[in-house]
């Protein structure tokens, strides 16, 4: 977590978490509750990220608004950031009962109406002014509140995603391979595609072997501790209903050639095309031009048995090249086992800095970044500023373009 190398890691492999977490360096449990709670439009609204990062950092001062609420706002070092903090500050200062809590709450909820919040802020207001409270601190008591009105996020919420993102980070670490075979067979989830689930994975030395039609299951399967294998189901143009067929017909015994994979496995041309393309046919013929040769045979059926029509004639296609098979793979998986895109062309782009190398880099200098874009992001609370994910062989490198910038250049960031 705090390498934030967090891909396919539940609630903190956004580009925003991962740019938080080198900074808030959690130790314990406590600090994955805070960061998970943290990276909310609540908080970012009310500039509550810096002040907690400071603080924890000891680069400022704690503070707690008004020293009563120093044991309300402790283990979150002055920062109001859970809606139990701000229920229970309403109680402190203003001596709420927990009727008039609930009220707030309630208030606060995403169904909220104007109206209704309106009435209980008069209704605060009035119980601090009763006890004297200063009006600055009235202020940023309700500033603090209204900015958890749309999107308060309860202590208990963020203790149960925390357990959760601390569970799949230990699942990272220590059975990386189940990890990532069951992010691919629950997909879609999360942020990142299945291309970039296994790009990660080889960044981390495992092994991912292609779709095989004579050993593939489903899903995608541990074979061991470093080794996985892409499933069946991943290839875009085969139905669930014919490549469960296939597996049955696999479960009665190997294939002993192409010719009786494709009598018994009964798929369509189309399907057996995109099997051929992607390789998955490579385990009984040469190469993946040679099994395109082979499917385009005509199969005919008499009475008694299914027969391939016409003699086997010698294979005249050269073998794909290294760019024909990845473009065959994304066409027919959405992502490749082989090199990533840039090594293809990374000897045309020396000026270009990789991912990895980006720690090098100096304050102030200008560099050049390329890769696939895998994440595009203009949340609301960012001003209208643009986050980019760019992929490359080595890893992400996060791009930020300003406002201004997006407006110029809007038609080719989009």
């Amino acid at each position: 977590m705090q390498r934030a190398d967090t891909i396919g890691v539940f609630q903190i492999e956004s580009r925003a978490q991962m740019a938080t977490l080198p900074r808030l360096r959690p130790e314990k449990f406590y600090d994955v509750v805070i960061e998970v709670a943290i990276i909310r439009p609540g908080p970012i609204v009310g500039n509550l990220v810096h002040p907690y990062i400071n603080r924890r950092n000891k680069r400022e001062e704690v503070t707690y608004i008004d020293p009563r609420f120093e044991q309300v706002l402790e283990r979150t070092l002055g920062v109001p950031l859970f809606q139990e903090q701000i229920l229970r500050m309403a109680m402190v200062i203003a001596d709420f009962t927990g009727s008039e809590a609930e009220e707030l709450r309630r208030a606060m909820s995403f169904h909220r109406s104007e109206e209704r919040m309106l009435k209980v802020m008069a209704k605060l207001r009035a119980a601090m002014d009763q006890k004297g409270v200063i009006k600055d601190t009235q202020d940023r008591i309700v500033n603090a509140i209204k900015s958890f009105a749309l999107y308060g996020f309860p202590e208990s919420h963020a203790i149960s995603f925390a357990l959760l993102a601390y569970a799949s980070a230990w699942l990272k670490t220590h059975r990386a391979v189940e990890f990532y075979a069951s992010l691919l067979n629950n997909q879609p989830m999360g942020f990142y595609s299945c291309a970039t689930l296994i790009k990660d994975a080889q960044l981390r030395g495992i092994r991912v072997l292609p779709v095989s039609v004579i050993d593939s299951e489903l899903g995608a399967r541990v074979l061991n501790d470093r080794t996985l294998q892409l499933g069946l189901k991943q290839v875009r143009g085969l139905s669930r209903e014919s490549a469960e067929r296939l597996l049955e017909s696999r479960e009665k015994g190997a294939w002993e050639s192409l010719d009786d994979f494709r009598l018994r496995s009964r798929l369509k041309k189309d399907e057996a095309r995109v099997l051929a393309k992607i390789g998955a046919l490579n385990g009984m013929v040469a190469h993946r031009r040679e099994a395109l040769w082979q499917v385009e045979k005509s199969i005919e059926r008499d009475l008694f048995n299914w027969q391939v029509r016409g003699e086997k004639a010698s294979m005249p296609l050269r073998p794909m090249e290294k760019r024909e098979r990845l473009e065959a793979d994304y066409a027919g998986l959405g992502l490749t086992v082989g090199p990533h895109p840039m090594a293809l062309i990374r000897k045309d782009l020396a000026h270009v800095w990789k991912a990895s190398d980006l720690v090098r880099g100096k304050d102030g200098q200008i560099v050049i970044i390329a890769g696939l874009v895998i994440c595009r992001q203009r949340p609301s609370t960012a001003k209208g500023h643009v986050f980019v994910s760019l992929e490359d062989e080595t890893g992400i490198a996060n791009a930020f373009v300003p406002a201004p910038t997006f407006e110029v250049y809007r038609l080719v960031v989009n």
